[in-house]
């Protein structure tokens, strides 16, 4: 049997072995908009809890839009001239309308990257962009700390100062934060890096509830609204994608409100309910963008694990395109290699600040606790291999008849668009 993967800007064609027995999941159907344009100005004219971009936008001195960086597939050609457009028929100068690209503690988006990033000549042409520097404190307003857990928090002040304040971005499952978007545009996306490495600490990453498509004690997403509600009035522009990323739903609105909506379409989406655990699993790190780096890959690694069984091999495909990933997760993961995932964990667990990635690390430990992991990519060199401190192979249907072999079960699981769809275990 062959199938098809995401991986990179195309797609993996992978032979599996033809005595295996194919268990392919996939998102469950979701209608795409039939004119995302018309439904982006629909959505700005009729929003959800709040009143219109227009009326919004009336008399204020200034705007600021931020949207996720490259990492995240957002259709930001789709909507962000049409609001710009709208907020300069209301009468805000242009000059002083500003995009920020949540970067979090990613790199810059520059160059060609954000022209891609961006989607659209005109508004490269016509705005200012800027890219948010996490290290950078000149940047930030120190808000004080959260009620609850006492996180500091500091925010790129282009955001907290502007008149007009409006966070974008694509709903998708997320595994640990629950679900990506709205409030986590602020905290990560344009956060200081004391706000970040306090709520990605060991603390923070052990919690059983900060998993994906979970928001109910979740304590990332509860620190993340504290911070929000910190800045004071957010609006949040929502995207919602199929497996083609063809928009399903797009929304404007209150930022708890619109974010909350856009959730429930993702959970009708990505939650995919599966009668069995598998001993071998096959699965991507969904493409381009998000497979760009190893850093990234970690992310299909933890969303099937509740369709794991006892020692099971998950196997998967990521093109790493850029690498591994940044300086300090590559030190992260330098550190693991270099002792054991029991080390590295005490290690961890007596800091307050979390090193800068090396949450990643903590993550990448959960699915090689459950099972094996084994890894093909063209794009890592040897020795980036050498840190991820999984198995690397160079032919999935030979690993898979491997897997099937030792376990001495035929079946298999395959999830073609990696951490996008979220299986999970369903006795019949």
């Amino acid at each position: 049997m062959r199938v098809e993967l995401d991986y990179g800007r195309s797609k993996l064609a992978v032979a599996l072995p033809e005595t295996a027995a194919v268990t392919v999941i996939r998102k469950n159907e979701s209608q795409p908009l039939a004119d995302a344009k018309a439904s982006v100005l629909q959505a700005l004219a009729q929003p959800v809890a709040c009143a219109s971009l227009a009326t919004l936008a009336a008399g204020r001195g200034s705007a600021c839009i931020v949207i996720c960086d490259i990492t995240r597939p957002v259709p930001n050609g789709l909507f962000l001239r049409p609001m710009i457009e709208i907020m300069l028929a209301a009468g805000i100068a242009r000059d002083t309308i500003r995009i920020l690209v949540a970067t979090g503690l990613h790199r810059p988006n520059e160059g060609e990257e954000l022209a891609e990033l961006i989607d659209d000549p005109w508004v490269l042409e016509h705005i200012r962009i800027d890219n948010h520097d996490a290290t950078d404190a000149g940047q930030h307003l120190d808000l004080g700390r959260t009620p609850g857990r006492g996180v500091p928090v500091k925010l790129d002040r282009r955001l907290v100062e502007a008149d007009l304040r409006i966070v974008t971005g694509l709903v998708e499952p997320h595994f640990m934060a629950g679900y990506s978007g709205g409030r986590k545009v602020i905290a990560p996306g344009v956060a200081h890096e004391d706000t970040i490495r306090t709520f990605h600490n060991a603390r923070f990453m052990s919690d059983p509830a900060a998993r994906q498509c979970n928001l109910a004690g979740n304590p990332l997403h509860e620190e993340q609204l504290a911070i929000a509600a910190m800045v004071g009035e957010v609006y949040c522009l929502n995207t919602v994608l199929d497996a083609a990323r063809r928009v399903t739903l797009v929304n404007f609105g209150d930022l708890l409100e619109s974010h909350a909506e856009a959730v429930r379409a993702v959970e009708a989406a990505s939650l995919v309910p599966v009668p069995r655990r598998f001993s071998t699993i096959v699965t991507s790190a969904a493409g381009y963008p998000l497979d760009g780096t190893y850093y990234q890959t970690v992310k299909s690694m933890v969303t099937p694990m509740d369709i794991m069984a006892d020692d099971a091999r998950l196997i998967i495909a990521s093109d790493c395109s850029q690498g591994i990933g940044s300086p300090a997760y590559r030190a992260a993961q330098a550190r693991l290699v270099a002792s054991s995932p029991e080390a590295f964990m005490a290690d961890i667990a007596k800091k307050s600040l979390a090193d800068i990635d090396e949450w990643q690390t903590q993550m990448q430990l959960k699915p090689m606790r459950a099972g094996s992991i084994a890894l093909y990519s063209e794009g890592l060199p040897a020795v980036e291999r050498a840190l991820t401190g999984v198995e690397h192979i160079d032919d999935i249907g030979a690993a898979v008849a491997k897997s099937m072999a030792q376990s001495g079960d035929r079946a298999v699981a395959v999830i073609p668009e990696g951490p996008y769809v979220v299986p999970y275990f369903e006795a019949v």
